[in-house]
């Protein structure tokens, strides 16, 4: 009987928040197509305008369970641009949260609403999401050879072009890092061995193309490069070896207790962009990401361990950045699920919305 109460608490650490995150998702995506619709006599930096507010409510609420909600301590090393910037973000990735870790740089950057991301081409298949993501300015690109330069640098000139503010979120490593998938790491190392590259122990070997693609096509739009690494406390087991990063379920759940980040601000000028010398440039930076992970797991000197050098800054969230965007979601849901017919609406955007949204995201990828 007691362990059936603590397997329920425990499951409702989770499901208590991803019921809020994702039951407001009609509400939210009814007021986004409202202002779609009425935009569309409007230039379009002002339909971009509002859109970003939007999107910022939403990923706001999204942090305040991932930041207020879970009480994680956030630890940043380097100094974040007081001003709005349009960058490129890149990162290594751990797992199914790491896309929340750029949403709490953006929010003390006051730019969460300009985020964008560069997904794998499975997500355009997640309700209502997968095509939201693509409205918003996302790119869905393939692993494989089918990849549509000509699709994704279209759609960034395009954006670039009309202004568009841009936190453009790539992983170049294109799959997580997990240390428990060996022949993953294995085929990766071999690939750097292959192609004449430094072997990478705590990331993957990276991919240039989309990070590429995205220098191409907005260049003369960004102003820098953020290079960030992450690590996830709570992930070494005790013979030393590295656990997987906790996926967003495990987040939720409290399971880690602080996010290590380390924030490098590279401008673009710095940045080659003939391919084969952004090439070398791209694994020379995650060369430095493998040294600061080896340090923070691997080194001999505990005043190191579990710690990127220099001063780590404590950034905890206001709950006034988040709070309000949970008040006014939920205020906009309640009122379709209280009543009969809101019922239907709800029910009927989670439906139609999706097969709707599938339609457009392979018509128009």
């Amino acid at each position: 009987m007691l362990l059936s109460l603590v397997v329920h608490t425990y499951s409702l650490r989770y499901w208590f928040p991803a019921t809020i995150m994702l039951g407001t998702a009609p509400a939210y995506l009814l007021s986004w197509g409202a202002w779609r619709l009425l935009s569309t006599v409007l230039p379009a930096r002002m339909y971009h305008k509002l859109d970003d507010r939007l999107y910022s409510m939403y990923q706001s609420m999204v942090l305040f369970f991932f930041e207020n909600y879970t009480g994680v301590e956030i630890i940043i090393y380097g100094d974040i641009p007081k001003n709005k910037e349009n960058v490129i973000y890149v990162s290594n990735h751990q797992c199914t949260a790491d896309w929340i870790i750029a949403d709490m740089l953006a929010i003390r950057q006051s730019a969460l609403g300009h985020v964008r991301y560069v997904l794998k081409d499975g997500l355009k298949w997640l309700p209502l999401y997968g095509w939201y993501f693509s409205q918003h300015g996302g790119a869905y690109v393939k692993r494989s050879a089918k990849f549509s330069e000509l699709a994704m640098k279209k759609k960034l000139f395009t954006q670039s072009q009309s202004g568009v503010p841009m936190y453009l979120v790539i992983f170049p490593e294109g799959t997580r890092y997990n240390p428990e998938l060996k022949n993953v790491i294995a085929d990766s190392q071999a690939f750097a061995t292959k192609e004449g590259l430094a072997v990478l122990k705590h990331t993957l070997t990276p991919r240039m193309k989309a990070s590429h693609i995205a220098l191409e096509a907005m260049g003369g739009h960004l102003d820098a490069v953020y290079d960030v690494t992450v690590a996830y406390e709570g992930t070494l087991e005790v013979s030393g070896q590295r656990k997987p990063a906790p996926s967003m379920p495990e987040f939720l759940c409290k399971e880690c207790p602080r996010v290590h980040i380390h924030f490098d601000r590279v401008d673009i000028k710095e940045i080659p962009p003939e391919p084969l010398f952004f090439r070398r440039w791209l694994h020379e930076r995650f060369e430095i990401k493998d040294r600061l992970l080896t340090d923070f797991y691997e080194s001999e000197d505990e005043d190191k361990t579990f710690r990127f050098p220099g001063e780590g800054k404590h950034s905890p969230l206001n709950l006034s950045e988040t709070l309000p965007s949970v008040v006014i979601l939920v205020g906009l849901t309640l009122p379709l699920l209280l009543t009969e017919t809101g019922r239907k609406v709800y029910v009927r955007t989670w439906v139609y919305g999706t097969l709707l949204g599938w339609l457009w995201v392979n018509a128009f990828p």
